[in-house]
């Protein structure tokens, strides 16, 4: 029996603007404003003209009086413009239910069982392709807006009283660090008054920021501005500083970048007893021997700990997002007068953001102003004290949660940059049986479609299967043209619109970990899209949405009989620790 098919047009990026309501007319009125005044429109090519980013990229949003523009703590996927009033930016002070968190909501099991029997019997089944074609959907989250619901706040000089805010007006941008980054919302922001905002997704940010330096320059002396600001504040040796005191900190503290932003190709495959040269190739932030310059802040990334070690390097520790290197030796070159040789070497995994404090800085407007006690609690909970023989961490820190890791797994984790993924699947083959009820739930939950591969990467009894980790930098999402994978604003897991998907395979050719699929779709006559134009098959990119909707979670996880598997944090080694150990 011939194969049906069906002749549709392949889905475009612009299909689905980010604002509908953008008018030439808009169009027009930003271009006379900046930044986007001062941008040559010639820069850009005629399959992507700076009109058409403004025009499909952007949205043009008007809020009133304390309206929430963005929460701390959500994921955001836009930066903001200021076009007209004038925004506060809420750095600490407003509460969970200020800012009005709902709890989410998910399928009870009446619900979940309606979606078990309406599931179409045949693979892939789409009831639409693309918001411009006939068909309509039959995935479950497509068509949500992931940005959250209108907040307000009654009375915004009560509610800010006490606050620690600053104020943004006319021209300024916010909201660019998360855009960035892919991280979830550092600040809050409310506006105070009417404002007009225009809001730009993060595709039409990036395009805007290759082809015109001024804008690039503008964005990240804003993100490296208000990373360090909020960074300073969230370190605990800092956050009882004197106001002065920690602006004189502000002023001379330097923000740094090292590796590479888009880390994810090439990733080398791993092999027990890594040569040391490999580890020399990482990119160098400070070298074990060099005297004490002063404190390093790690703001996001992972960096890697070691020192020599016969002719190469020994891995000590790995650092993330909140911890301190380097502080040991700072005290000890404020105490003896002299500067104090760096005991290990820090390095690069990846792409990593650092924040230095100078000496100089830490002698006159820190040391001063903290108590001995208050260094000792810092040091015990980030710091490093290393020497050529050990390296000690107090136990909340993740330095001795990964002493109950064995190390060749722990290598096994960093070396694949595993150590990324957020909600890993990690299953024990020596409990495992191979059952496959895991695929079977995963399979029951995505309309009969199972979102993960039982396979992937082995160390010892322990597989890392193919499926998404919702990890803490999600580099897939760095080349989606049309924002189709992004975070969920709560979760911050990773979901994918199938509506905007146009099929082009940038995120899973971006995805470090082959946890992305690309899958032909039909209709549910079982019959095969194909795109009038080549003539070829439309794919859509699929992948684990970690059961959103589920009350009850993962179903793969919660179907395992023998408590094989496991959807955890691989950067959470006491948690790693605890289930190892089980």
């Amino acid at each position: 029996m011939p194969q049906l098919e069906i002749i549709v047009d392949r889905p475009q990026r612009w299909d689905v603007p980010f604002g509908d309501a953008m008018r030439d007319e808009d169009v027009d009125q930003l271009l006379l404003v900046e930044p986007f005044r001062s941008i040559d429109p010639s820069r850009f090519p005629a399959a992507l003209p700076m009109r058409g980013i403004l025009k499909n990229d952007s949205r043009i949003n008007v809020y009133q009086d304390g309206s929430i523009v963005v929460r701390e703590g959500d994921y955001g996927n836009s930066a903001f413009l200021v076009l007209r009033g004038k925004v506060q930016v809420v750095l600490e002070g407003l509460g969970r239910e200020v800012l009005g968190w709902q709890p989410s909501q998910k399928k009870g099991f009446v619900e979940s069982m309606a979606a078990w029997w309406r599931s179409p019997r045949l693979p892939e089944v789409r009831d639409r392709l693309s918001a411009g074609s006939s068909w309509t959907t039959n995935n479950r989250d497509q068509v949500e807006d992931l940005a959250q619901t209108r907040v307000f706040l009654q009375d915004v000089p009560r509610v800010l009283d006490g606050s620690w805010s600053m104020t943004l007006h006319q021209g300024e941008i916010f909201g660019e660090l998360a855009a960035l980054t892919r991280a979830p919302r550092m600040v809050t922001v409310v506006a105070e008054g009417e404002t007009v905002l225009l809001e730009l997704r993060w595709q039409g940010l990036r395009d805007l920021m290759r082809r015109t330096d001024a804008l690039r320059e503008h964005i990240e002396g804003l993100y490296r501005e208000n990373s360090l600001h909020v960074h300073l504040r969230e370190t605990p040796l800092l956050a009882q500083l004197p106001s002065e005191s920690l602006a004189a900190v502000a002023d001379a503290t330097i923000f740094e970048t090292h590796g590479d932003f888009e880390w994810q190709s090439p990733v080398e495959p791993y092999a027990p007893g890594r040569q040391p040269e490999t580890v020399m190739n990482e990119p160098l932030i400070v070298e074990e021997g060099t005297p004490c310059e002063g404190l390093v802040l790690v703001r996001s990334g992972f960096a890697r700990l070691s020192h020599r070690f016969g002719d190469g390097h020994r891995t000590l520790a790995y650092l993330g997002k909140g911890q301190v290197y380097g502080l040991a030796e700072t005290i000890q070159t404020s105490l003896n007068q002299e500067p104090a040789a760096m005991s290990s070497s820090l390095r690069a995994l990846g792409y990593v953001d650092v924040l230095r404090i100078p000496q100089a800085v830490l002698e006159e407007h820190v040391f001063p102003n903290v108590s001995q006690q208050a260094i000792q609690d810092a040091a015990a909970k980030h710091a490093f004290y290393c020497t050529k023989n050990h390296c000690e961490k107090q136990s909340e820190s993740l330095g001795a949660e990964q002493g109950q890791v064995e190390t060749p797994l722990l290598e096994f984790l960093v070396e694949r940059r595993l150590i990324n993924g957020q909600q890993s699947m990690l299953i024990d083959l020596d409990r495992c049986t191979r059952c496959d009820d895991c695929v079977r739930a995963c399979a029951a939950t995505h309309d009969n479609n199972p979102r993960f591969v039982r396979q992937g990467q082995r160390h010892g009894s322990y597989l890392v299967a193919h499926a998404c980790m919702h990890c803490v930098d999600p580099v897939c999402m760095i080349g989606c043209p049309t924002g189709a994978i992004g975070r969920d604003t709560e979760s911050g897991s990773v979901r994918i619109n199938d509506l905007t998907c146009i099929g082009c395979s940038t995120c899973a050719n971006s995805c470090p970990y082959d946890n992305i699929r690309m899958t032909e779709v039909c209709d549910r006559h079982g019959a095969i899209a194909i795109d009038k134009t080549t003539q070829q098959p439309i794919y859509k990119a699929t992948k684990c949405d970690l059961c959103s909707d589920l009350a009850g979670g993962p179903a793969c996880q919660h179907a395992c009989p023998h408590d094989a598997l496991v959807r955890i944090d691989l950067g959470n080694l006491g948690e790693l620790s605890r289930w190892v150990d089980r």
